[in-house]
């Protein structure tokens, strides 16, 4: 009787302790979600597909291809846009960011509604224009966070009215000849936008 209680206890201990190493393999195996996959996209503000004009056919090959990924759609003249509701008037919409090639310049616009950013514009708009940065200048990592901390400054002093729209540029990126603005628009469109220009 003692031998078969003996075999019993040392049975559970084994069982016991392939339970405890079965548990820190599978702790172990798990895994922590990317934040790259689960951040939304930049363009992701609003659902107005049937606000917008049909796609006209393929658009011709861009370098600027990748905004696709990010919600972005291309319009004929080669320029990449994100539309957003206007919350005044559901049926209505407006470009929210706009991104272009001039000459040999890199032109990318986030617009405001009224002079005013709406919830999460501030934030996207800080991470289109860096995403441009990276992917079309030759800068460092470390000179790409210092750029990323003045343009994030930048919107925070627009959005709180230390900055008032002007034609004043701002150089942030002197390798590269890089320029910020917050300006008026012009021609018919009214309202502001920061712009930044990338050679």
């Amino acid at each position: 009787m003692n031998i078969i209680e003996r075999l019993f206890s040392a049975l559970a201990l084994q069982m016991s302790a392939l339970a405890a190493i079965s548990s820190v393999a599978t702790a172990q195996v798990t895994t922590v979600a990317d934040p790259e996959i689960t951040k939304p996209k930049i363009c992701s503000f609003d659902t107005i597909g049937d606000l917008l004009p049909p796609a006209l056919g393929d658009r011709s090959p861009s370098q600027l291809s990748y905004l696709a990924q990010q919600g972005f759609i291309q319009n004929p003249d080669g320029s990449w846009v994100c539309y957003v509701n206007d919350s005044k008037d559901i049926r209505r919409y407006y470009t929210l960011f706009k991104i272009q090639q001039i000459d040999k310049k890199l032109v990318a616009s986030t617009f405001l509604d009224g002079g005013h950013l709406i919830a999460g514009q501030d934030n996207r708009s800080l991470d289109l224009f860096m995403m441009l940065i990276e992917n079309h200048t030759n800068v460092s990592s470390l000179t790409r966070q210092v750029i990323r901390s003045s343009l994030e400054n930048f919107i925070t002093q627009v959005r709180s009215g230390k900055i008032l729209p002007s034609n004043r540029r701002y150089r942030f990126d002197y390798p590269n000849q890089g320029l910020l603005l917050y300006h008026p628009l012009e021609g018919k469109l009214k309202g502001t936008a920061i712009t930044i220009n990338l050679n």
